[in-house]
């Protein structure tokens, strides 16, 4: 496994995976309980149907590893490995009663991030033909499977945003709504912002006008997230502001449009399909007797 993607913790990797095996009841598989001997061993393959990249391995060990100890999978690639396809990326051998139990369990994790995985490396390559941005997700991932996802997008090349409403300060549309009702002014939220929140962190400021990213930049935000805006009208907002500002692209993001939206300079481009909107890749698990 590749070490430098920083896999999510053990912990979070059994917690999750036993809530999985106990909504599929594998522990009560009344079809392989009747049909598969528990003496019998078994052998397969993981086979990529598809190119895509590799995500989920460990998962997937544990997935077997919670129904049998004796099941043991072997990796012949690492996650965030590119994978042709018909490529068989792992092998897993044991107790063929515990393997089908936990197949698709095993199989959902794997297809699920790595779908994942694959389409933020696509999004990561196009947005390389247009310039030095920084591909980033958002917090719209799946309920519970935040931290694999997040690690899914890592492993395409792509960069983590914040993870939670903790992490940083991002004043959104509704804030300065709220604010605007008070009477307050994006200079106002903006200093209340960082009266408030601890030295760490950045002042980050959704805008959707030119004017308002200019007051967001006068207020001293430190990053200004440029929203539903084209290319050729964010190009003169970046262009037009001192280095030390950074800028943020979202909304309209897709994989026609990264390359034109990296070229306007913009060191950050927030794409919520990395996560919401990724198919799962094609991947079986093929079982035979031993």
């Amino acid at each position: 496994m590749t070490t430098d993607l920083n896999h999510p913790d053990r912990e979070t990797v059994r917690a999750a995976v036993a809530t999985a095996l106990a909504e599929d009841r594998a522990a009560y598989d009344v079809t392989t309980r009747s049909t598969v001997p528990p003496e019998q061993q078994g052998k397969g393959g993981f086979v990529f149907r598809e190119a895509g990249v590799l995500c989920g391995l460990e998962v997937a060990r544990e997935a077997f590893a919670q129904l049998s100890p004796d099941l043991e999978l072997n990796a012949a690639y690492e996650d965030g490995t590119h994978i042709e396809p018909d490529t068989t990326v792992a092998t897993i051998s044991g107790p063929l009663a515990a393997m089908l139990s936990a197949e698709r369990v095993a199989l959902n994790f794997m297809q699920r991030l790595s779908g994942v995985a694959s389409i933020a490396r696509d999004y990561v390559e196009e947005a390389a033909r247009g310039g030095n941005t920084r591909v980033v997700d958002t917090r719209k991932t799946t309920p519970g499977l935040r931290a694999f996802e997040r690690y899914a997008v890592r492993c395409g090349g792509a960069h983590n945003h914040r993870d939670n409403l903790q992490d940083g300060v991002l004043i959104k549309d509704n804030h300065l709504a709220a604010a605007a009702e008070r009477g307050a002014t994006i200079a106002d939220v903006v200093t209340a912002a960082r009266q408030a929140a601890a030295h760490t962190l950045r002042v980050e400021i959704e805008v959707d006008t030119p004017d308002q990213a200019a007051e967001a930049v006068a207020a001293g935000a430190d990053v200004v997230l440029l929203d539903n805006l084209d290319p050729e009208t964010m190009r003169p907002i970046v262009e037009a502001t001192p280095t030390g500002v950074l800028f943020e692209a979202s909304g309209g993001v897709n994989l026609e449009t990264i390359r034109a939206i990296a070229a306007t300079g913009v060191q950050l481009v927030s794409v919520g399909a990395l996560t919401h909107s990724a198919p799962s890749l094609d991947i079986s698990l093929d079982v035979r007797p031993a």
